[in-house]
């Protein structure tokens, strides 16, 4: 049945209303993400460097670190899922998700049992939700990201990958971390990386041929260095997929709510069109039915005489 015109109308400030907060997210988004931005690269020399100074000692001594040796039958993984604490931002959280989902099916597959850590409350409800255990979450600062937090994650899944948890539990022989890297303002990419066993690596690009490691004097042992360093590499590690995620967040919210603005705009147009048309076919009805009732009467006055 059509509706009224009294009822479009309703519609019609209803959407103009929510158009107003989409809106308002849009530019609050808009505003943060540059910043977030700013964070990521600012944190990506200090990793550079730091990687750089692992790789040195990596490659320059022959010291077995627990951080560094490949276990010969892994039986056992943690995974670390960054996801958003809020929801409007897209497809962004279910996308890390889904990355996360085939990440837990590629090592169950190789037959090793999976710990779920999780950062940011949409991860944490997903398992939740699913009757999933997860060992440990963290929430509330998925767009705005410290290195304190990073440090605390980091120190705990080293302690499960040492097995210094202090409870019963099982010690993880990997360690994967599961985030959304920022390309692009419209493009963001879910990214599996493995983070222990130590795969060292040169920042976020590939290293030129020519890009020699600086040599070092290990002071005062290679094991004690590595023992400083290693912790520390992690957690920069684990920041850095922290900041990505931050970005990644609110470029996928900006770009959401821009699209939820623009739908609101055309639904406005929609609505506005057919409360015209509905208003037009009721002034036409109340015409018609005058010229019926002058006509009916003209007839009856003709018959009567």
């Amino acid at each position: 049945m059509a509706l009224s015109v009294r009822e479009y109308r309703a519609r019609i400030k209803s959407t103009e209303s929510m158009k107003k907060i989409t809106r308002a997210m849009e530019l609050i988004a808009a505003s943060r993400i540059i910043k977030a931005q700013q964070r990521a690269q600012a944190a990506a020399p200090y990793a550079r460097e730091l990687t750089r100074a692992v790789s040195a000692v990596a490659t320059f001594s022959n010291v077995d670190h627990a951080l560094t040796t490949e276990p010969e039958d892994p039986k056992r993984a943690a995974v670390l899922v960054v996801t958003s604490d809020r929801g409007l931002a897209g497809a962004y959280s279910s996308s890390v998700l889904k990355e996360a989902e085939r990440l837990v099916e590629k090592l169950k597959s190789e037959g090793k049992d999976v710990d779920l850590y999780v950062s940011g409350r949409k991860g944490e409800a997903y398992f939740k939700f699913r009757q999933r255990a997860v060992v440990q979450a963290w929430t509330g600062f998925s767009d705005q990201p410290t290195y304190d937090v990073a440090a605390e994650i980091g120190a705990t899944l080293i302690e499960a990958f040492l097995g210094e948890t202090g409870t019963d539990e099982v010690a993880v022989d990997e360690v994967h971390v599961v985030y959304t890297r920022f390309r692009s303002m419209l493009s963001q990419e879910p990214t599996a990386v493995r983070l222990l066993p130590l795969e060292v690596v040169e920042g976020t690009e590939a290293p030129e041929k020519d890009d020699l490691l600086p040599l070092y004097e290990f002071e005062p042992s290679p094991s004690e260095v590595l023992d400083s360093l290693l912790p520390r590499y992690v957690q920069s590690r684990i920041f850095f997929a922290l900041l990505q995620a931050a970005a990644s967040e609110l470029a996928a919210r900006q770009k959401a709510m821009k699209s939820a603005t623009d739908n609101a705009d055309e639904l406005i147009k929609k609505y506005t069109r057919i409360a015209n048309q509905a208003r037009q076919a009721g002034i036409t009805q109340e015409i018609s039915e005058i010229v019926g009732g002058v006509n009916a009467l003209a007839d009856a006055n003709a018959g009567s005489e």
